[in-house]
């Protein structure tokens, strides 16, 4: 049984990253094909230059995509068939030979913090290299290296209390620890929702109350007018790290609010920014978002529960590359390997969510303007060099949001 795990493992790992390897070289080559002339729905807006920069920008943030992918699964074989997992083991086994939980949250904590590693270059090449050269780039390198220190401290510090529960529920909880970690977990993620917009994201950026006026008037009314009560409205600073603009929602229950990069308020008028708003509530009105949360709950009551047999079985952790059956391991070896089972999984996810993005226009266009939402989309394209001719196949992978040239059409619609 472990033989047809460890073939079964390299076949889908092989045939995944081949995948999306030939899926980026797909998109790059779509979109040099058709860089030199815009589609007739962009023509009157966005100028040739600004499409073949979308195009040219979009291409190297793919090139850089597929290095990643295929770094990432060389290391993914080097630590499970490899022996890294069980070379990790040992050492760790050596220096704790009898504190089980703290060998086994140390193991983890190595293999996590090697991954995070290996993708730093891929992070700073991105942000330094093709960001830079695009104009996108607004980080110093020191604030680069802040960041990553905060998102390590802050990983460590909500990641170490649920690391150690699980280890804990599944060392002494009996048969059904899957479940009871399921519960903690569950209840971990709500918790996150809650405290993330007013604790967590102050860390990395300033948001500041928007100010008095006719926009916060008007956005007021329409929060009203779709019954929308929120913890307040938030500009946030993101033009101190990048160019790119943006808006949405954060928080759960009355922690919620409405946050505008500023970026974006600069870029687009008020009846426009009114349209980009009512498009989000769009997707507060048709629960896109408790569905999502209870959608992730099903998938980690499956996973969990496929967990809690699997780590039982011998077989899984030997197929895998690892010789000592350990809870801490069974663990580690699950987050590693369940990404390349459920990469099938991916155009399913991906048309869902665009699903949910078109219900969200459809709102935008009934409770703003579509004509508006349109301008403020167009805009936004030209100005993140989204790329108007996307590879349909890799796009269909991929992306979380309709092709530029499908969702103008049929917000054309509403406007006619």
């Amino acid at each position: 049984m472990s033989t047809t795990l460890s073939t079964l493992f390299i076949s889908l790992l092989i045939l995944t990253t081949l995948t999306r390897i030939w899926l980026g070289r797909r998109h790059v080559s779509f979109m040099q094909a058709h860089r030199h002339e815009v589609p007739k729905a962009f023509i009157k807006d966005i100028s040739l230059e600004a499409h073949q920069k979308a195009a040219d920008y979009s291409s190297a943030k793919t090139k850089l995509m597929i290095a990643e992918s295929t770094v990432q699964a060389l290391l993914l074989l080097m630590l499970t068939l490899g022996g890294g997992l069980q070379a990790i083991d040992e050492i760790w086994r050596n220096l704790l030979p009898s504190q089980e939980m703290f060998r086994g949250a140390s193991v983890i904590a190595t293999a996590l913090m090697i991954s995070s590693i290996i993708d730093l270059p891929f992070d700073y090449y991105k942000t330094f290299v093709v960001d830079q050269h695009f104009g996108f780039n607004k980080m110093t390198r020191q604030m680069f290296f802040s960041d990553m220190l905060k998102q390590s401290l802050v990983g460590a510090v909500l990641g170490a209390p649920i690391l150690f529960a699980a280890l804990w529920l599944m060392e002494g909880a009996g048969d059904y620890w899957w479940l009871y970690l399921w519960t903690v977990w569950s209840a971990f993620n709500l918790l996150m929702l809650a405290v993330y917009p007013t604790f967590i994201a102050p860390i990395f950026n300033k948001f500041t109350p928007l100010e008095d006026g006719s926009l916060k008037t008007k956005i007021e009314t329409l929060l009203t007018k779709c019954g929308f009560k929120s913890q307040g409205l938030f500009v946030m600073d993101g033009s101190a790290r990048s160019s790119h603009g943006n808006a949405y929602f954060t928080g759960f229950g009355s922690s919620k609010r409405v946050v505008f990069f500023d970026t974006l308020l600069e870029r687009l008028n008020e009846d426009e920014i009114e349209a980009v708003l009512a498009h989000e509530l769009g997707h507060f009105k048709h629960h896109h978002v408790i569905k999502r949360i209870a959608m992730l709950f099903t998938v980690s009551f499956l996973g969990l529960a496929l967990l809690g047999w699997i780590s039982q079985q011998t077989w899984f952790y030997n197929g895998l590359g690892v010789t000592e059956v350990s809870n801490y391991m069974a663990l580690i070896l699950f987050l590693l390997v369940s990404p390349v089972f459920l990469f099938v999984l991916r155009p399913i996810m991906a048309n869902y969510s665009r699903k949910n993005e078109f219900e969200a226009d459809a709102y935008a266009a009934t409770h703003a303007s579509s004509k508006h939402l349109i301008e403020a989309l167009v805009k936004l394209y030209r100005d993140n060099a989204s790329t108007l001719t996307p590879d349909p196949l890799h796009s269909a992978f991929y992306d979380s949001h309709p092709p530029a040239s499908i969702r103008i059409s049929k917000l054309a619609q509403f406007k006619s």
